[in-house]
């Protein structure tokens, strides 16, 4: 007897579930697809980047004052950063050196007998008081000292040379300072001509740093009159005459019989 497909067998097993195909996976976009992208298309005929490059071709034909608004701030910067660089390089420099300058003078003995003569009337005094009044400064007696003279050197020189009012008054400052320190530091018995003979040589240099300097009012020079050139001849405009009325003639005015 032919036996009937649709009906189970008892060792066939049935399937709890049909198996579901699955979906396949989009193929991946490839690695910076979208810069590349970006790329091509700034390069274009109207693109960023082709914009900006025909404006570099064409700077050294339109000039700093033409050329394209970003290319220009771009170079002021750049400007600006290179000066600043190199103002502080140069600064650096500057100081480092007048540091070296200031550390690299010898040692001098402050606040003893270490100069003679008539300088040393003005010098002791002025070592003395710089030892006695510099220990809790950062820099060695001997580096005040070495400025305390570069200083006087300095007003002397320049106000010489320039006749500045602003190296003037570094100079009398610095003269007035130095008489101080000179009344402080020298014993009772012989102040007051150490300070007499500091007065006289402050001032005796100060003839050639005062060059020029004057207490009189200075009176302006008269003005020079206004040269008026004279010429004789005067044009007047004259308006022309307007022309008189036409004046309506009778067509019989040249008719010896009239009406």
């Amino acid at each position: 007897m032919p036996s009937n497909d649709n009906t189970p067998r008892a060792d066939r097993q049935e399937l709890a579930y049909l198996p579901v195909p699955f979906p396949k996976a989009p193929p991946k976009e490839p690695r910076f697809a979208a810069l590349r992208t970006w790329w091509q298309e700034a390069w274009e005929e109207d693109g960023v980047l082709h914009t900006m490059w025909e404006d570099v071709l064409s700077a050294p034909e339109d000039g700093f004052r033409y050329m394209a608004p970003w290319l220009r701030a771009v170079l002021m910067v750049a400007g600006v950063s290179f000066v600043v660089l190199m103002a502080k390089t140069a600064g650096e420099v500057v100081l480092e050196g007048l540091h070296q300058l200031l550390t690299a003078v010898p040692k001098v003995q402050v606040g003893v007998d270490t100069s003679s003569g008539v300088f040393a009337i003005v010098d002791q005094p002025v070592r003395t008081y710089i030892a006695q009044h510099s220990a809790g400064l950062p820099v060695a007696a001997s580096t005040v000292y070495t400025l305390w003279l570069l200083t006087g050197i300095t007003g002397l020189v320049l106000g010489y040379l320039s006749r500045n009012n602003g190296v003037r008054a570094m100079w009398a400052g610095w003269g007035a300072v130095s008489v101080f320190m000179v009344w402080t530091a020298t014993p009772v018995a012989s102040r007051p001509i150490a300070v007499g003979l500091a007065v006289l040589a402050w001032t005796v240099l100060s003839a050639f740093a005062m060059r020029g300097l004057t207490l009189r009012r200075r009176v302006g020079r008269p003005a020079r009159p206004a040269r008026v050139s004279v010429k004789p001849e005067i044009h007047v405009h004259v308006p022309a005459p307007a022309p008189a009325p036409a004046v309506e003639q009778h067509p019989h005015s040249g008719c010896p019989f009239r009406d």
